[in-house]
């Protein structure tokens, strides 16, 4: 028996591989089938299954295109319906593959069809469970993203409460726990920072798996503090049911496509949204106007989906060169599938052409107190998430969380100079971008190099640490 998380950090996502005598499974795969493939391949495995735990709002799955290349079966839990060829397994069901065997346990409450996989070794003793939403390390899966008419929040909360009491929690406390995401996502709001970890410990350390916890304590706990969902999450989810207009393939050559700087311009002026995917410090010194900065050294596609509110935007990528295939993939994943090519050069071949640059303005946290001196009391504007804010701040400051920036527009006054921060500057430099594209003075927008970060070693005053009772992800 072979088994390997295949994590990936910038989007909080664990993809299972598992293998017996040349019999291979994946569960919940990414947009790109081809790393799982390539990973049978090199191992002489043939992949038979395609398990999905549910569907998934937070990220496009690749089980559609994975099955059609491999010819592998997909495997969702009861009540599933997508519109495409599926085995809808029953709760109970025995699944081979090879020697070992993979049981579906029916888990709603983060969504209906929502299931646990428990994986049996060659001598049929419970070795771990892939809990999919269900059952996160540190926390659990939200309770308000599958809301249907007839059922409410606090229904499917009620429902995950029995699932993990009478699914999850009786199984053996050395079973290991493979959860789909870790901290970072928005499908939680206290997971931690370990991707596996021991049910036993689970069951000591996870508050909402308190032996003593009666039903509404739970239901109470786990909607206590939730944010709402990124705007994208129920275009994701719905893709994932009804299938996507292109495969992963044909999404991958029309962004790999090279623009030129002329057809760049002309590209804009049709509307087209212009990603600039390097450093937050490169692109500081200088930029295409009209570009939005989004990184990729950072949670790119989650952010993408929390800030592109039209999820099939025409959009162009400036990358560093030899990344244009990694900003087109990560763009697919969150269902970003109208990527119409790359800027051939990069922004140096667009500032050797001569066309027009545009810089931001970006002030020490040091030089802030001595500017307070000069010109009265500053507005500084903090972007980082709810519990960073709560737990530490600039004294004086206004939050809004970049995630929600669009809804705080009004509240901004354009006829004043703004400071913003956020942690490190990835993020403030997004929402720099974001308000000089709604037409805001770009001598009004200042960045605060180093963010908060660098805050703390400066003259400014913030209030006390306060330790976060809870760690959100936007």
């Amino acid at each position: 028996m072979y088994v390997e998380q295949l994590y990936t950090g910038c989007i909080a996502v664990g993809t299972y591989y598992i293998e017996s005598n040349g019999v291979a499974a994946i569960i919940d795969p990414l947009r790109d089938p081809e790393p799982y493939m390539v990973m049978a391949a090199e191992r002489d495995a043939q992949i038979k299954y395609v398990f999905v735990t549910h569907f998934h709002a937070d990220f496009v799955s690749g089980h559609v295109d994975l099955a059609r290349k491999t010819g592998a079966t997909i495997v969702f839990g009861p009540t599933a319906k997508p519109n495409y060829d599926i085995h809808v397994g029953e709760d109970g069901e025995i699944f081979n593959i090879g020697e070992v065997k993979l049981e579906l346990l029916h888990t709603p409450g983060h969504t209906l069809e929502s299931s646990t996989y428990l994986l049996r070794d060659e001598n049929d003793l419970e070795h771990c469970i892939f809990t999919g939403d269900a059952l996160f390390l540190g926390d659990v899966g939200r309770p308000d993203l599958a809301i249907k008419s007839d059922l409410t929040q606090n229904d499917l909360a009620g429902m995950l409460f029995d699932s993990l009491r009478n699914k999850i929690m009786p199984l053996p406390d050395r079973i290991l726990v493979y959860p789909n995401h870790g901290a970072g996502s928005s499908c939680g709001k206290n997971m931690s920072t370990d991707t596996v970890d021991t049910l036993g410990n689970q069951k000591l350390t996870n508050y909402a798996l308190r032996a003593d916890m009666s039903k509404e304590e739970f239901i109470h706990e786990i909607l206590d503090g939730l944010t709402p969902p990124p705007q994208y999450f129920p275009k994701n989810a719905m893709m994932n049911k009804f299938g996507t207009d292109a495969n992963f393939d044909d999404v991958l050559a029309k962004g790999m496509r090279g623009v030129s700087c002329m057809e760049l311009t002309d590209l804009m002026d049709k509307g087209y949204l212009v990603i600039d995917t390097r450093t937050h410090t490169d692109f500081q010194h200088g930029y295409i106007p009209g570009s939005m900065a989004i990184g990729l050294d950072g949670n790119f596609a989650m952010w993408i989906g929390a800030l592109v509110e039209d999820i099939t935007q025409p959009i162009i990528v400036v990358t560093d060169k030899g990344r244009e295939r990694e900003a087109v993939t990560r763009l697919s994943r969150v269902g970003y599938d109208n990527c119409q090519g790359h800027l051939i050069g990069g922004f140096d071949a667009w500032k050797a052409a001569g066309h027009p640059v545009e810089t931001i303005h970006v002030v020490q946290p040091n030089d802030i107190p001595g500017i307070i001196e000069r010109e009265g009391d500053l507005n500084i504007v903090d972007v980082r998430a709810q519990g960073e804010w709560d737990a530490q701040h600039v004294v004086g400051a206004t939050h809004f969380p970049l995630a929600t920036i669009h809804s705080h527009l009004t509240q901004l006054d354009k006829n004043k100079k703004m400071y913003f921060h956020c942690a490190a500057g990835y993020r403030s430099m997004m929402a720099v971008t974001i308000l000089k594209n709604y037409g805001y003075d770009n001598d009004n927008l200042v960045n605060v190099d180093g963010g908060f970060n660098e805050i703390l070693n400066s003259d400014m005053k913030v209030t006390d640490y306060v330790c976060p009772s809870t760690t959100m992800a936007t």
